[in-house]
């Protein structure tokens, strides 16, 4: 648990915080804010923790829109969508078949852990919105970025200075990946894997975190996203240590499955 917050916290503090109760902060260079970014395989960075940032130019654009200019949230109050010039989310064909795949290779001996775990966390979106995931076994052995017989694929990493990863809807092939670290499978307190994932899938659907609505919570992280309910410290999608409420593992509460019946109905 400790390896996990430090390693989300470490995520958030490249973007800093900000808000009118917050002090001011010394606004990193571009060369200082790409060094402390965590790079990812192939060509992505990772901010926020547990999000991907395709490429050098788009680090740059994340860094001009919402760190070289110090940025702050003022908005008040909830679960959020991705929100530039209109909500980033899957259309609803595309929703009722979000193909993924497990890498039989890159988990070992943990492969059938992470099929369970995943069909659970699918299964927690699934019970509550208009949206399916869909386990294309068959490309389990050749479970790549390159694999475009899905929509995305799942894989092992190791020392990859999160616990996971996952995209949003509007990223190309090649960073539509869920990344598991190796740490997953150790000691997270009350944090299960299907916890994780449960908040991983929630990216992956578009869900940005909660904590970003308040400059209060330490943890803004930039304005585009769109309430679609009322704030919420328990979210699934809001870390424990940005002021959140949830002290059990990641679950959806009364709100985020409200917000994902609005998003997908």
């Amino acid at each position: 648990m400790r390896k996990l917050s430090m390693a989300l916290l470490a995520g958030v503090a490249l973007v800093g915080c900000g808000g009118p109760e917050v002090a001011e902060q010394k606004i990193p260079t571009f060369e200082e804010f790409q060094a402390s970014a965590i790079k990812d395989e192939g060509d992505v960075y990772v901010v926020n923790g547990d999000e991907a940032v395709e490429g050098v130019q788009g680090l740059r654009a994340y860094y001009d829109n919402y760190v070289a200019n110090g940025e702050v949230g003022t908005a008040n109050g909830e679960l959020a969508v991705y929100y530039i010039g209109g909500d980033i989310k899957w259309s609803s064909t595309a929703a009722r078949n979000l193909t993924y795949c497990v890498s039989s290779s890159s988990f070992g001996s943990r492969y059938s852990t992470v099929v369970s775990a995943m069909n659970n966390a699918a299964a927690a979106w699934e019970a509550t919105a208009n949206v399916n995931f869909v386990h294309s076994s068959a490309y389990d052995s050749n479970c790549t970025a390159s694999q475009t017989a899905v929509v995305f694929d799942v894989r092992q990493v190791t020392g990859a200075g999160y616990t996971a990863r996952a995209f949003f809807p509007n990223s190309s092939r090649s960073a539509r990946n869920v990344l598991i670290d190796s740490s997953a499978f150790g000691n997270m307190g009350v944090w299960t894997l299907t916890g994780v994932l449960r908040h991983e899938l929630g990216h992956t659907l578009g869900f940005r975190h909660e904590h970003t609505r308040l400059s209060s919570t330490g943890c803004y992280e930039d304005a585009n996203w769109r309430a679609l309910t009322s704030y919420d410290s328990s979210s699934v999608m809001h870390y424990p240590q940005c002021r959140g409420t949830q002290t059990g593992d990641l679950v959806l509460t009364s709100l985020d499955k409200s917000g994902a019946r609005a998003l997908y109905p």
